[in-house]
């Protein structure tokens, strides 16, 4: 098949670390390379966000990273970029619509990336997929007035849900919030998580800690991630002043991300705003904001560890918690989204609820009493991923999806209901 890939903020090629640059820009790398593998072409249309970048790029065998130009040719905010996707959607159709570069089945990612497949196919008649990564309803009930999305988020999703020829959900907690929230058929659902390239992601022992001039004799916690309010590093924070005064344990807490390979709370404001929090908890010095770190250096931070935390508020699916257990680390994590089921609590981790220090202290307490049980849970962890969560996996199973579009997709000529798409 020739398959395009639509991620138009989110480009396989980015920095990971920043606000924008996260867990889809890793599904997107991932299963593209995937799919390359299996023998399909694969084009991932993203907008061009720099001035520099060529028009397309090779960015593996199979693969190209074609550059849209729409709006400014600099970094725009994902919350600011929906009056650009008109243009976005514009560019991309002008493309696609020579026979010689016409494919077979489109794969949004994110709600702006399927109003782009929803008027490819409307011209095209090609049919499209989407995985939404996000809700707009979900992300309004936890942010309330912090969500900067524009307001017209949430009716263009629920257009999309009725328009895509499939849904892939993440986890069940995203399909039963697309069934709930949106109304979406449930036929039309497949849940296809998210997964872990095991030969980048995998254990380097604790020679990592020599690596990275860590002593042999603390205990490390480590935080990776985006640096947002809502992944909740402020909650870690307070786990770890927690865990010296209820447990009498002293921890060094690694946060790892931001916008700048130095940490700068004037290019990532979130890390001033979580320095004052360590700085009245009096953890302060044992805080260690590292700054944006490349792909092939993380898995030595997740080996460095103890144990990996993650405890945002809440989370669509979270590839971290994969990351570290593929790296033979046992996980912390909130109960919430995607975290709840890829962390087997008991077994290659324990989950917690969000916002609870003092139960995050506990569990990380037990972990520092009995290190035999944190690494029989990173044994565990290792076994986890490898049986569910490799991109290859993944990547079959969304085949799978796209040969259901396919079978299901009417060809015929647009129906009533899809002929409002100009309300998108």
């Amino acid at each position: 098949m020739k398959i395009a890939l639509i991620s138009e903020h989110a480009s396989p090629l980015a920095t990971l670390g920043g606000v924008d640059s996260g867990g889809q820009n890793v599904y997107v790398a991932n299963i593209a390379r995937q799919l390359a593998r299996a023998g399909h072409r694969v084009d991932v249309f993203t907008r061009r966000d720099d001035e520099a970048l060529p028009g397309i790029v090779q960015f593996d065998r199979g693969v190209r990273v074609l550059h849209i130009p729409a709006g400014p040719r600099r970094h725009v905010p994902k919350e600011e970029l929906l009056p650009h996707i008109r243009e976005f959607a514009l560019r991309t159709l002008d493309y696609c619509a020579a026979p010689v570069r016409r494919y077979d089945i489109v794969h949004a990612n994110f709600f702006m990336s399927g109003i782009v497949a929803a008027r490819l196919k409307e011209v095209l008649n090609i049919p499209f997929v989407i995985t939404f990564h996000a809700l707009g309803k979900v992300r309004q009930r936890h942010q309330k007035d912090a969500d900067r999305f524009p307001a017209a988020r949430t009716a263009i999703e629920e257009r999309l849900v009725g328009l895509a020829d499939r849904i892939v959900a993440e986890c069940p907690q995203d399909r039963e919030d697309l069934l709930s929230l949106y109304g979406a058929d449930p036929d039309k659902i497949d849940v296809v998580g998210c997964g872990v390239d095991t030969r980048e992601l995998s254990t380097s022992g604790r020679s990592a800690r020599v690596a990275l001039g860590l002593r042999e004799d603390e205990f490390v916690v480590l935080q990776l991630g985006r640096l947002v309010p809502r992944k909740g590093v402020d909650n870690v924070i307070r786990a770890v002043a927690c865990l010296e005064r209820l447990h009498g344990i002293r921890a060094r807490l690694l946060v790892v991300g931001g916008e700048s390979v130095d940490p700068d709370p004037l290019v990532t404001p979130e890390i001033g705003r979580l320095a004052a929090i360590a700085e009245h908890e009096g953890v302060r010095e044992r805080v260690t904001f590292v700054g944006q770190r490349p792909r092939h250096m993380l898995r030595h931070y997740y080996s460095a560890a103890d144990v990996f935390v993650t405890t945002p508020w809440y989370e669509p699916f979270g590839i971290t918690p994969l990351e570290a257990m593929a790296c033979g680390t046992p996980v912390i994590g909130s109960a919430v989204g995607g975290i709840r089921h890829t962390v087997l609590d008991e077994v290659t981790g324990f989950l917690v609820p969000p916002n609870d220090p003092a139960a995050l202290a506990e569990r990380l307490a037990r972990f520092h009493r009995n290190p035999e049980l944190a690494r029989a849970f990173g044994r565990a962890g290792v076994r986890h991923v490898r049986t569910h969560y490799t991109w290859k996996k993944i990547a079959q199973q969304i085949l799978e999806v796209y040969a259901s579009a396919l079978r299901d997709a009417p060809m015929r000529e647009l129906s009533a209901a899809n002929e409002s798409l100009a309300t998108l």
